[in-house]
């Protein structure tokens, strides 16, 4: 199986099925008892909603683990979810990983694989899978670029020949979008929204580059000055001058890669252009401001949330093969 062990989404794809899971990265657990309460879907419900024995917690911070033993009984329950709930099941999982973690952090995510019951682990960085799930011909000598915007990174990769030729990574994606909005709330408005709203208001209304028609969106939070509920309209506008920020390290570390980029290869990139992937592909206007501020062609994955995951299905069935190959050449090493 192949999973992108996202820190916003976990995806899973399973060989001959497809991606059969996709699920939010947080687990509910008891304060008291360190027992868990809920994973995926049902935690992140409880996110800003939970009694105070009860916390909603993230173990993937930057795509990178932060709560081992947490992450390792997150894996073995999607595992298990994948396979109806079976117990002995020791599957072979390649993991998307970000490409700038340490070899430490490296090592964590092969052992919280093992301990939940992978019998093999194959680690591909984010962007090479994010490539390959975008149908992005890898193998060719010609250079090509990806920006894989997710919940805690943004990766960035020129690949030629099957190979990163220069890999950027920065801790700015999806989860400081959210963040610059609440931000924007508290100190214009002084309104306190939490998490769960700051993504709806990404989702419905964000952008990132002026509308044909700009969007509003009621929303609904706790006044700080009298802590009462409260209810007001904002526009896409708004929305806009609060991503700024994040969206200009986002910006800085994409030319920061082309800046990078050999000559020869950067030639390349006139033509075969930037693709994007990851959910932070489907904010309004993204592929628009990167195609100005670049001036290369900008075209967004099909399906960009489920480029690294499909990556990594695609790059199980190619070690397959070569197994296959290698059992018919016993000469081969």
């Amino acid at each position: 199986m192949g999973m992108d062990l996202g820190t916003a989404t976990v995806l899973v794809y399973v060989k001959g099925q497809g991606i059969v899971l996709c699920e939010p990265s947080v687990v509910a657990v008891d304060k008291e008892t360190k027992e868990i309460i809920a994973i995926g879907t049902e935690a992140k419900r409880m996110l800003g909603r939970t009694p105070g024995n009860i916390i909603a917690v993230r173990p993937l911070r930057n795509g990178v683990i932060a709560d081992f033993e947490i992450t390792e009984k997150m894996i073995r329950y999607f595992i298990q979810k994948v396979h109806n709930k079976r117990t002995l099941i020791h599957p072979r999982i390649v993991i998307g990983i970000p490409s700038s973690i340490t070899e430490v952090e490296r090592r964590a995510v092969r052992e919280s694989a093992t301990q939940a019951g992978a019998r093999e682990i194959f680690l591909i960085e984010e962007p090479m899978a994010a490539a390959i799930g975008a149908g992005i011909e890898i193998q060719q000598p010609s250079g090509s670029m990806i920006v894989d915007i997710g919940g805690g990174t943004t990766e960035v990769g020129v690949i030629s020949l099957g190979g990163m030729v220069v890999s950027k990574s920065i801790d700015v994606a999806g989860d400081e979008l959210n963040e610059a909005i609440i931000q924007y709330f508290r100190k214009k408005y002084n309104l306190f929204i939490g998490e769960n709203t700051a993504e709806e208001i990404k989702i419905k209304i964000g952008s990132v580059f002026p509308l044909e028609e700009e969007l509003s969106l009621e929303v609904k939070g706790r006044d700080q000055v009298t802590g009462l509920p409260k209810t007001i309209t904002v526009n896409s506008e708004e929305i806009r001058v609060a991503l700024m920020e994040p969206v200009t390290s986002i910006l800085a570390i994409v030319k920061d890669a082309l800046e990078s980029t050999p000559a020869e290869i950067a030639a390349d990139l006139v033509e075969s252009g930037i693709t994007i992937a990851g959910g932070g592909a489907l904010l309004r206007g993204i592929d628009k401001l990167l195609e100005k501020e670049t001036g290369l062609p900008v075209k967004i994955a099909e399906d960009p949330v489920t480029s690294v995951v499909r990556g990594t299905g695609k790059y199980l069935e190619e070690l397959d093969k070569l197994k296959k190959k290698r059992s018919s050449f016993p000469l081969l090493s």
